[in-house]
């Protein structure tokens, strides 16, 4: 967990370690239990959320609306389960460097040309890995099918798999000579090496 932290919460990307942390707990959490006794997927954004607003529109009225700044910060349990009740929308969450989400419900309209995903994976994905090489923000995708993928600069560069899929049916996207897997309590997080990072330089 941490190596993927280092890779990611550099100055350029302005995303406290602490922030993104949060959000992947989230994101955890609703492919391990889904809502209402079924699978969803949804996407949040971290970080430079201005040009993020830019990049994207409403699909419908923003439910986080007029709400104040304090009542939405990731670290408000309440603030929590909204989200997890929120994330059935279609739509993205938009959540700044600080912790706060922005918006919900949002669809992302960064150009997706040039970016590059393996095969199988869906419009969610694209719009995820678009808006990571064209804004500072990291993007992570939670998939029906129970993994949570995180994009930087329009690439994958980790993938969280609850115990369970990783034992039986999921694999990884992350094609590298070298890929490193570490386990953090209850779920392994797959991340390109470093080793692998210093051979293409």
């Amino acid at each position: 967990m941490r190596n993927l932290f280092e890779k990611i919460c550099t100055p350029e990307r302005d995303v406290s370690p602490t922030v993104l942390k949060s959000v992947l707990e989230i994101c955890v959490e609703l492919a391990r239990e889904g809502r209402e006794g079924r699978k969803i997927g949804t996407l949040f954004t971290v970080g430079d959320e201005e040009r993020v607003l830019r990049y994207s529109r409403q699909l419908i009225l923003d439910p986080l609306y007029g709400h104040p700044p304090e009542l939405k910060r990731l670290d408000n349990a309440d603030m929590r389960e909204t989200v997890k009740e929120l994330a059935q929308l279609d739509g993205a969450f938009v959540v700044s460097g600080e912790g706060i989400i922005i918006s919900a419900a949002r669809y992302l309209e960064a150009p997706g040309r040039g970016v590059r995903l393996p095969l199988g994976l869906g419009t969610r994905h694209m719009a995820a890995a678009a808006m990571s090489q064209h804004t500072r923000a990291v993007a992570l995708v939670v998939s029906a099918s129970s993994i949570v993928r995180v994009f930087d600069d329009g690439e994958i560069v980790g993938e969280i798999l609850p115990e369970l899929w990783l034992m039986n049916q999921s694999s990884s996207y992350i094609h590298e000579p070298q890929v490193e897997e570490n386990k953090d309590e209850k779920i392994t997080v797959v991340t390109k090496s470093r080793e692998s990072d210093k051979k293409k330089e």
